[in-house]
Order: structure tokens, then C-alpha cells, then sequence
């Protein structure tokens, strides 16, 4: 049986997020992800101006006149989240750490999909594959996937991105929109990133902390690696420090957004200190543009 505090916390996390999707993205995610293509609906009878293409012989045959096949647009999606459980995102600086934060974006994605009848499933990861939801529809399945978003606590605490997509990979029969919400603290997962991005719609929700990129002075603080329990000290007085830190930690964020553009792949950058709604609406609205469809048709 689960705690009473995070029973609390997953019914403000329901209550919150489905409040959001309601009020906010309604109808934003369904405009931005468009079904799969046009699937066979009925065949009726040939009436001139019919596109002869769509002429379905076999029924022609047997019927003695001509019949053509309708489509209608293949509306339900499958979405899979990659939620990246490993110990870096139990860091935050501010009011809530990087896993909380992913946490609610995850949950506004699972509630965009039962408003809109899709499917959604869940694979959460650290340095290997912890946990596997199968993508399902209805409330309870959304209900569990949150829970396991706030409750899981997971067996290992290192980073492996590229074994988690591997798996994904594996598990996925047909396209699917995978979001991938991490703070991508790993590397070795490029190339099989990018061709994933060829068969399916991959998202990269990258999490940070301010205090990943921005050294406060205020003397010498010890600091652990979450994922390898590495203890050191470090002086926060010293500018050439601050500033070789700092140079370092957005050299790796340049290389990774080179790296999304490159490949095609959508990114959206969550600060830990800042609203996550405002860069979800940005993205959305980009998504849905005339200009972003025509750059889709012409990759």
C-alpha cells in the first residue's frame, strides 16, 4: 500500500496537470501531432471524377462495376515517455528538484492523451531498463503511470540513454511519438537517437538545474556526483574556476543542441527555476505552424 504523503502528492500532481490540459493544451496537442496517415475506412461505388488509383479490383471483380476504397485519416497515436530516473535528477537547487519537474511534464503528456483517445506507454530508465508500462488508453492507466513517476524508486543510479532507446526500439512495432525527459547527462546515445528519429516522432525534454551552469561564490563546498557517489571540494571564490566551469557545462549543451538540430530532433529546454508551461505552449505552437509542416515534407 502506498504512503499517505504520496497519495497526496500524486493527487496534486493529477489535479494540477489535468487542470493544465484542459485550460492550456486542449487543443494545442491535438493540432500539433496529426495522425499516422489515412487508413482503409469502406470501398462504395465508382462515380466519375474518382481517383482511379483507388479503384479496388478485387471487389470490382466480383461485383460486375467498378468500386473504389475511402481512407479516412488514422487519428489514434502511440506515445511513449522515456523517463530518465537515474540519480543526477534527483538534484534541484531551487524549490523542486529535476525529477519532480519531469514528473508533472510527464503527467500533462499522459493526460494529453486520454483527452484525445490515444495510447500511452511508459519505459523509465537509469543504467538499464527499470521499469516498462505497455502503452494502454483510460484513466487508470494514466493514474498508474503517474505513480510511477512519483513512487518508483529505481535500482540503479548511473545513466545509460543508449540502452533505453535500444529498448524502446525493440518494444516498438509501429511509429510512435517518444518523448525522451532527461537532464542527458550521459553520451553514446547520438546514433541510435537519430535513427530512431527516422522511423518515429523523438522529442528531447531536456531538464536543468540553474545551479548546473550558473556557480554561486560562497567559499569552498563539497560536492558529490549523485551517479558515482565522487566526493570533492571546491572553491566557488575562485573566478577562473566559475568561469572554466561554466565554459564546460554550456560546451555540452552547445554540442547537444547541435546534435538535436542536426538530426532532426525537436528539443525542449525545462529549467527547474522557471515555469514548464510557457516553453510546452512554444513548442506546441512551432509544431502546428504552416512554416514547421512544410520543413517536415521537405526532410
Amino acid at each position: 500500500m502506498l504512503p499517505a504523503e504520496v497519495i497526496r502528492k500524486i493527487r496534486r500532481i493529477e489535479i494540477r496537470t489535468k487542470r493544465l490540459v484542459t485550460d492550456v493544451f486542449a487543443g494545442n496537442y491535438k493540432s500539433t501531432f496529426k495522425g499516422k496517415g489515412m487508413e482503409f475506412f469502406e470501398v462504395r461505388e465508382y462515380y466519375p471524377g474518382d481517383d482511379i488509383r483507388n479503384i479496388d479490383w478485387n471487389v470490382t471483380a466480383r461485383m460486375g462495376s467498378p468500386y473504389v476504397k475511402k481512407f479516412a485519416e488514422e487519428r489514434e497515436l502511440t506515445v511513449m515517455i522515456l523517463f530518465d530516473a537515474s540519480a543526477s535528477n534527483d538534484f534541484g537547487t531551487k524549490s523542486r528538484i529535476k525529477r519532480e519537474i519531469g514528473a508533472e511534464i510527464g503527467s500533462v503528456l499522459l493526460f494529453c492523451t486520454l483527452r484525445n483517445n490515444d495510447k500511452a506507454g511508459l519505459i523509465i530508465f537509469t543504467d538499464k531498463v527499470e521499469m516498462f508500462v505497455p502503452p494502454r488508453k483510460g484513466i487508470s492507466h494514466v493514474l498508474r503511470s503517474i505513480r510511477e513517476f512519483v513512487y518508483f524508486q529505481p535500482n540503479g543510479k548511473k545513466t545509460d540513454l543508449k540502452q533505453a532507446l535500444e529498448f524502446f526500439s525493440s518494444i516498438a512495432r509501429k511509429r510512435a511519438i517518444l518523448f525522451v525527459i532527461s537532464d542527458f547527462m550521459t553520451t553514446g546515445y547520438e546514433k541510435t537517437m537519430q535513427v530512431l528519429n527516422k522511423k518515429h516522432d523523438v522529442i528531447a525534454i531536456r531538464v536543468l538545474d540553474p545551479m548546473e551552469f550558473e556557480l554561486v561564490p560562497v567559499g569552498i563546498v563539497e560536492v558529490e556526483d549523485p551517479e558515482t557517489g565522487e566526493i570533492a571540494f571546491v572553491d566557488t571564490y575562485d573566478a577562473e574556476f566559475r568561469k572554466s566551469f561554466v565554459e564546460l557545462t554550456m560546451k555540452r549543451f552547445e554540442e547537444q543542441e547541435d546534435f538535436f538540430r542536426k538530426a532532426g530532433i525537436d528539443f525542449i529546454d525545462i529549467r527547474t527555476d522557471k515555469p514548464y508551461i510557457n516553453p510546452l505552449i512554444k513548442f506546441f505552437a512551432m509544431r502546428a505552424s504552416p512554416k514547421r509542416i512544410r520543413m517536415q515534407r521537405m526532410r
